[in-house]
């Protein structure tokens, strides 16, 4: 294994997040096989795939509100009040799951052997953070070529009775434990704009230092997002890249012809989050 890197592919890029449970298949076919042609040129390069939930996970995690977390003696399986109910829970578990299997399918298809680890099944977590993941079968698979892929999802919580972890809190634990070179988020905007939503000035590079000249202009996220936008996303970057030495970050469109290819090359496209 030459090079670890952690893959987000975003909700809003592989769904239309403004139309609930709308998958964009042209465009998870295009990612997958721009996967599979990236792993060929390089077979030492390792993957840790994930991906966002989208119109998917979003839609009913905003209607029962299950990432505030949900009482642990609740038995009602309906409404909206007090946080949400276990119903909504595993609503949210439904069609993260549905969105997981679209995915898996495009990567089938285009010949990349992924392996999808669900979070509730394996993860654990204490006030919205992991607390608790036994990363023996994700290792083993990395050791084996194949590429393991994780998702927003709900997962039980030993203070909230239940919540939703995105694909960056997981990444942001995984980070900590295996230490990638470089973690890429693709998504549709073309980058960190200092002035969103008129999207004129792209920020090429941001540091902690420099991130307070740019906060705020970085803006929210496009269609429902409950689990904190683009700048949630910026902020869980930075923490990384100050506490992991070498580690990297990049934002960025998977859009664009042959962006991921790219990315997964080592071109800098969109918004690189670095150390210094």
């Amino acid at each position: 294994m030459s090079e670890l890197i952690f893959l987000k592919l975003g909700g809003s890029l592989i769904t239309d997040k403004t139309r609930p449970y709308t998958p964009r298949f042209d465009i998870l076919a295009d990612l997958a096989r721009q996967i599979r042609a990236a792993k060929q040129a390089r077979p030492g390069l390792a993957l840790v795939l994930g991906h966002g939930s989208g119109s998917f996970g979003h839609v009913a995690a905003k209607q029962y509100k299950t990432r505030e977390g949900i009482s642990p003696f609740s038995t009602k399986l309906g409404g909206e009040k007090e946080g949400g109910y276990w119903f909504g829970f595993s609503e949210v578990w439904f069609q993260a799951s549905a969105l997981n299997r679209f995915v898996m399918e495009a990567l089938r298809q285009a010949g990349v052997p992924a392996l999808a680890l669900a979070p509730v099944s394996g993860v654990t977590a204490c006030d919205g953070k992991v607390s608790h993941w036994d990363l023996t079968p994700l290792k083993s698979a990395i050791s084996a070529g194949l590429v393991p892929v994780v998702y927003g999802d709900v997962v039980f919580d030993e203070a909230r009775g239940g919540t939703i972890l995105s694909t960056e809190d997981l990444f942001e634990h995984l980070a900590r434990e295996l230490r990638p070179g470089r973690i890429l988020l693709a998504g549709l905007e073309g980058g960190v704009w200092a002035d969103f939503p008129q999207r004129a000035i792209r920020v090429e590079k941001i540091t902690p230092a420099s991130f307070v000249e740019v906060r705020a202009g970085v803006g929210q996220s496009h269609g429902a997002d409950v689990t904190g936008g683009m700048e949630s996303k910026v902020r869980q970057m930075l923490d990384l890249v100050s506490e992991i030495p070498g580690l990297t970050a990049q934002i960025f469109s998977g859009e664009g012809s042959g962006n991921l290819q790219k990315a997964l090359a080592g071109e800098n496209l969109g918004t690189v989050i670095c150390a210094q």
